[in-house]
């Protein structure tokens, strides 16, 4: 299934492929989480899944793994026997979306058919979710009832009905967030804009990135510690500009590695 990394998909069989790939890799890491959560439950009273959201969160990147949402459904209501309200306040706190880009390939639409073909189950998932979304844009936003064919899951277009899987993730995750602050205000203001009108806090912005304090200062306190001890100061942690400071120390230690070279190589000849 995986011997191929996003197969070609302008054949139905790579179409089926590159699916399987998203279901198997979103299956086998939601059934692991499950059973390790119910592992460390086994010392305690049974049920608690109102608890899994506080011990779990499912980070959804981009569309790829959008799987995870109609399959942590499926896990719930039938192997543990939820029913469908319980499961879905559990997958809602449970999931979030970052949106990395709103490049089409970012923002999948899977053709229903193929999904029914492969996934019957999640599908008859998907549509239930896509209409009880409706259901409810319709009976609390009278505004919105011209805008809610392009917000809902489904489109069903008869000549190509997709499923929209940025769609769902913004129905279904309990946060949307962009990657900077630009970003998360298109998304906000143009991309997921009705969306927002109904749920203006769903949508936020984490800055992609590392910061030197996280990653060198934490992740590697050794290393810090010999750059603080060059610089003579630990502020280069807030200000990354006094790094340029040890251009001279490595300068002078290229230099002494260069002479000792020439040394080592005058003594062995």
């Amino acid at each position: 299934i995986c011997a191929v990394l996003y197969p070609g998909d302008a054949t139905e069989e790579g179409k089926l492929l590159r699916l399987k790939q998203q279901y198997f890799l979103c299956s086998a890491s939601l059934q692991d989480i499950i059973f390790r959560f119910k592992e460390r439950k086994a010392d305690r009273v049974s049920g608690k899944w109102s608890e899994f959201p506080s011990k779990v969160a499912v980070q959804m990147n981009d569309t790829h793994p959008t799987l995870a949402i109609p399959e942590l459904m499926r896990l719930l209501m039938d192997v543990e026997g939820l029913g469908w309200d319980e499961a879905w306040a559990v997958t809602n706190k449970t999931v979030a979306y970052t949106n990395h880009t709103v490049l089409p390939e970012a923002l999948e639409k899977w053709s229903q058919a193929v999904m029914r073909k492969l996934l019957p189950r999640h599908m008859e998932i998907i549509e239930e979710i896509d209409k009880r979304f409706r259901e409810m844009v319709i009976s609390t936003r009278k505004d919105m009832e011209g805008k809610i064919e392009s917000m809902r899951v489904l489109d069903n277009n008869p000549e190509k009905p997709v499923v929209r899987m940025a769609n769902l993730c913004v129905v279904a995750g309990h946060t949307v967030n962009g990657v900077a602050e630009l970003h998360s205000n298109i998304l906000k203001q143009e991309l997921f804009a009705d969306y927002v009108s109904i749920w203006p806090n769903k949508f936020q912005n984490k800055t992609n990135g590392i910061t030197p304090r996280r990653w060198l200062r934490f992740c590697n306190p050794e290393l810090s510690e010999i750059v603080t001890k060059w610089l003579k100061t630990d502020q280069w942690t807030s200000n990354l500009d006094l790094l340029t400071g040890l251009r001279k120390v490595c300068v002078h230690a290229s230099s002494l590695a260069s002479a000792f070279v020439i040394a080592h190589h005058t003594i062995t000849v």
